[in-house]
């Protein structure tokens, strides 16, 4: 039967061969000790501390870790001296479920723990008193959770996911006040853009010079009033012919009626004649 490690050679190959200021999380589970040894103040960096199930009876010994913030002693036979911890003014997380706890003034000591949110003492006999939840949470007033849940018993996992959907909201709040913000930004600029161009039109007309505006005027007058010239023309030729051509029809249908008119005149003419001769020779006769 393989033998557990001891906590010294445990905490030596949980390194590995690293320096002890750059461990962050440090899990120890399972190794036998009733005692803490091996663990020193010099994981100044160490923030996540796991000894569930060492055979723990007592705490002396726990070094001074400032950055701690979770703690795991669950299933050890740890029945008092929580005084030994005071070096971990920072913990926020601490689970002592499964241990020796009976009394409520064991808990004392966590009181100077002014950052504790959550505190687990599943499983001690403690938990057996019918008013336990009121009176740790009137003991340790700081303490947000106990064995998982608030004062309203609702759990924690549920309120960290509320935590967080509120998180994603302000983020997504923040969000759409930068959209907001840089459409704001680009109306500026549009109108920014449409000012100096109306200004520029301004600069233009104050430019303007009449002289030569009026020479290029006189002379575009001209060159439209030849062209307008040049259009009568082509359309009073063609009705000039056309006048032409009616007048001389006018004038063939004239002399053809007064040759119509002669022709009588001119029969009545010679039978004048005609008469006053044989008038000339009856009297001749």
């Amino acid at each position: 039967m393989k033998m557990s490690l001891g906590l010294g050679k445990r905490i030596e190959l949980e390194m590995r061969g690293r320096p002890a200021d750059q461990i962050l999380d440090l899990n120890l589970d399972n190794c036998r000790a009733n005692k803490i040894e091996g663990l020193t103040s010099d994981f100044v960096n160490l923030q996540t501390l796991s000894l569930i199930n060492l055979g723990l009876q007592s705490l002396e010994g726990f070094p001074k870790l400032g950055n701690l913030r979770k703690l795991e002693l669950s299933d050890n036979r740890i029945s008092g001296g929580l005084n030994h911890l005071a070096g971990c003014p920072n913990l926020t997380h601490l689970s002592l479920s499964g241990n020796k706890i009976k009394d409520f003034d064991v808990l004392d000591p966590l009181k100077d723990l002014h950052f504790l949110r959550s505190l687990d003492l599943f499983n001690c006999e403690v938990t057996n008193n019918e008013q336990y939840r009121e009176k740790v949470f009137a003991k340790l007033t700081q303490i947000t959770y106990l064995d998982g849940f608030d004062r309203e018993e609702k759990e924690m996992e549920d309120i960290d996911c509320e935590e967080d959907d509120d998180e994603d909201d302000d983020e997504n709040e923040v969000d759409d006040d930068e959209d907001d913000d840089d459409d704001e930004g680009d109306e500026e600029v549009g109108l920014s853009y449409l000012t100096k161009n109306i200004d520029d039109d301004d600069d233009d007309e104050e430019e303007f010079e009449p002289g030569e505006d009026g020479e290029d005027d006189d002379d575009d007058q001209i060159v439209e009033g030849g062209e307008d010239d040049d259009d009568d023309e082509d359309e009073d030729a063609p009705a000039g012919q056309e006048d032409g051509d009616d007048d001389e029809d006018d004038e063939e249908g004239e002399e053809e009626e007064e040759g119509e008119e002669e022709g009588p005149r001119g029969t009545k003419r010679k039978h004048a004649e005609e008469e006053e001769g044989g008038e000339e020779e009856d009297e001749d006769a």
